[in-house]
């Protein structure tokens, strides 16, 4: 009986725990890819103009990735603990590798960014003369666009794969995740807001779970006694 309870308590939080590490991780991404795109030029080979005006914004985005990469390791974690030991060792690979990569690239292009800032402070004439400032903001920006991007769609193709055979998710949502994983994979790492593809199908699927998590709730408390009455039967 006692078993019973615990598992069924288990199978209840842990979808509740990926969803809200997912709307956790969406909304702090969005929030920084927000205030980054909308402080920093586009274009990699801009002559530095920017650092000159408010860098709040950018101080405040670059604050909030830390935050956000905790709550996606969070996210895998849950996610992964779901699978339980249902999951393969391919699977376990590619889905925990490409959530890792991704991350370690957005940290790295965050952190480059974040330099360039610190050093302009330190000497603006210096920084903005030097080759220094143009290599490290097109490093940052090819990592991020390039690479991260990349490993975002490598991700979406792992999870969507979850999701299918698990059926959290309606067939819809994971076959919406393969085709921008695809678009990803394919390239648009011209465009600019590329990025914000992979946090928003991340909420996506993170409200879709939580909304049924807490439709389920009352459903399996409703259905305890009986599944109580029977076992013993």
């Amino acid at each position: 009986m006692t078993q019973e309870l615990d598992l069924r308590r288990s199978r209840l939080t842990t979808p509740r725990a990926a969803a809200i590490a997912g709307i956790l991780f969406s909304v702090l991404l969005i929030t920084s890819v927000a205030l980054i795109r909308l402080s920093i030029p586009a274009d990699p080979r801009d002559a530095g103009q920017w650092l000159a005006g408010d860098v709040k914004p950018v101080d405040l985005a670059l604050t909030l990735l830390p935050f956000a990469g905790i709550a996606f390791l969070w996210f895998i974690g849950v996610v992964r603990d779901r699978l339980g030991e249902h999951e393969d060792r391919f699977f376990a690979t590619v889905f925990l590798g490409s959530g890792l990569l991704f991350l370690a690239m957005l940290f790295s292009s965050a952190a480059i960014a974040g330099g360039i800032v610190i050093a302009y402070g330190a000497s603006p004439t210096v920084l903005l003369s030097s080759e220094t400032y143009a290599f490290a903001r097109a490093a940052s920006y090819v990592i991020l666009n390039t690479y991260a991007i990349k490993m975002a769609g490598v991700f979406m193709i792992s999870t969507s794969t979850l999701f299918v055979r698990t059926r959290v998710t309606p067939r819809w949502m994971a076959l919406l995740g393969y085709a921008l994983a695809l678009l990803l994979l394919l390239s648009i790492s011209h465009v600019s807001w590329a990025i914000l593809v992979f946090p928003l199908w991340i909420l996506l699927i993170s409200v879709y779970i939580l909304i049924e998590n807490y439709r389920r709730g009352p459903r399996a408390a409703a259905s305890g006694p009986d599944t109580a009455t029977s076992g013993p039967a």
